[in-house]
């Protein structure tokens, strides 16, 4: 069998591209990157689907939709991390790259890689399997369901950990009807070491790009955390409170009755998309240039990168796209001499650092603006006022999408409607793929004073 053929060959119980959760950002980052996104990229996420029923029998649908999608809970102990590496390399079709990343997922190390035309290799990969009888509002039951299916999990896989997120406000209906795992190894899979030592070339390089993000996080056993909540929601930790109207009204319109209180003492650790980092101890054991890049922010990295590329092609910079979430299109935005900046959620905080950005930056000739929805309205998440504002920022003026717009903030997109927006643009031809020297160099110039630390 060749590392091409493990792309469709079940593994462990299950095919697996139905292991990897579909609707999640490492998904999209690793299809798009690879060039192997093919008809994955019309796939509505499940928080986009059935908009016209009413709300209390919508979410009764939606939580049956995500358990018929997610891993059968009875299969957790087939779970394969070496078949999931395996899978995941099996994306790359060429014979040898000149560098690749491995990174936690951020749409600007997607475009990164393309840039470098480089292999993105996730640190972390998201697993949902089902709960059965579960509750947006009972997390304490999810972490009792969810402690022994780690255990289950990490009995198999001895070189991974595993970080359960519980989060009604981004997983909605969904996650009271599963639970969301991040597993995230410690060493590196043998896919991933072979692909390093065979399918590189000579002289080649890798770069590891981690978030530094804290959360509270309740420690189960030796490799398996809990956490509530995420900063990638835009919230607060606190916020998960029933003592705050606004999430109390999210509970009570998914029919969740109570909510356990939440230690407010929970000590910090790296959050969910953060990756392990024993990886660099590995990576630097192959014998080859290693890099880190290390953000606690991830809106600098975007910055960081979208000046890069700005920078890096000299017939392009009069154009701007500001992508969010799921919504990117790495090659079309090579082939057509955008400039990226990527925003990680439509959290209010991310939209207003996008502003910011651009405020800072030489003026474009136009901004377009793909906004994802959350699937949730509230005071963490931004308006569509803001999101049109950021196009205010370019010489023309261009209309958000009407389509996206029509279903803001509540209903999610497909990944391939970045695609159609941006098909409109004058494609060139693609520049010589850049150095990793060079980027390296460029990313360290912007990034030391915005705190990005280097090694």
């Amino acid at each position: 069998m060749t590392i091409f053929e493990t792309m469709s060959e079940p593994r462990g119980g299950l095919p697996i591209d139905r292991v990897v959760c579909a609707d999640s950002l490492c998904r999209a980052l690793l299809s798009i990157a690879s060039g192997t996104a093919g008809d994955w990229v019309a796939r509505t996420p499940l928080l986009g689907r059935r908009g016209h029923l009413p709300p209390q029998q919508r979410n009764f649908e939606l939580a049956r939709d995500a358990y018929a999608e997610a891993i059968p809970h009875e299969l957790a102990d087939t779970i394969d991390a070496e078949a999931i590496a395996e899978w995941i390399v099996g994306h790359y079709q060429e014979a040898v790259y000149p560098a690749a990343l491995l990174a936690s997922p951020h749409g600007s190390t997607a475009h990164l890689a393309v840039a470098l035309g480089a292999a993105w290799l996730p640190t972390t990969v998201p697993l949902t399997l089902t709960w059965p009888g579960g509750s947006p509002g009972d997390w304490t039951g999810a972490l009792e369901w969810g402690a022994e299916l780690a255990r289950r999990i990490n009995a198999r896989n001895p070189s991974v950990t595993l970080r359960q997120v519980h989060d009604p406000l981004r997983g909605g209906a969904l996650c009271g009807a599963t639970v969301r795992f991040h597993l995230r190894w410690l060493a590196l899979p043998q896919a991933y070491e072979r692909f390093l030592r065979t399918r590189l070339v000579p002289g080649a390089g890798t770069l590891l790009l981690r978030d530094l993000r804290t959360w509270p996080v309740t420690a189960v056993a030796d490799r398996h955390g809990f956490q509530i909540g995420s900063p990638v929601a835009g919230a607060r930790p606190e916020d998960y409170s029933i003592g705050n109207p606004e999430f109390r009204l999210i509970l009570e319109g998914l029919g969740a009755g109570s909510w356990p209180r939440v230690d407010p003492d929970t000590p910090p650790r790296y959050a969910e998309r953060s990756g392990e980092p024993s990886l660099g101890v590995d990576l630097a054991r192959l014998g080859r240039p290693s890099h880190r890049l290390l953000y606690a922010r991830p809106e600098t990295l975007s910055a960081c990168v979208a000046d890069l590329l700005r920078q890096w092609r000299q017939d392009a910079g009069d154009r701007c796209v500001i992508e969010s979430g799921r919504l990117l299109d790495p090659w079309m935005v090579r082939a057509s001499g955008i400039v990226p900046y990527w925003c990680e959620s439509a959290a209010r905080i991310s939209v207003e650092a996008a502003e910011l950005w651009l405020a800072g930056s030489g003026r474009f000739g136009g901004v377009t603006v793909l906004p994802e929805s959350p699937g949730y309205a509230g005071e963490p998440v931004a308006t569509l006022s803001q999101w049109r504002s950021l196009a205010a920022f370019g010489r023309t003026r261009d209309p958000v999408d009407r389509f996206a717009a029509s279903r803001y903030p509540t209903l999610p997109v497909a990944t391939g409607h970045a695609t159609r927006m941006l098909a409109g643009s004058a494609l060139r031809p693609l520049p010589p793929a850049m150095s990793m020297p060079y980027a390296l160099d460029r990313l360290q110039v912007s990034g030391s004073s915005l705190g990005m630390l280097f090694s």
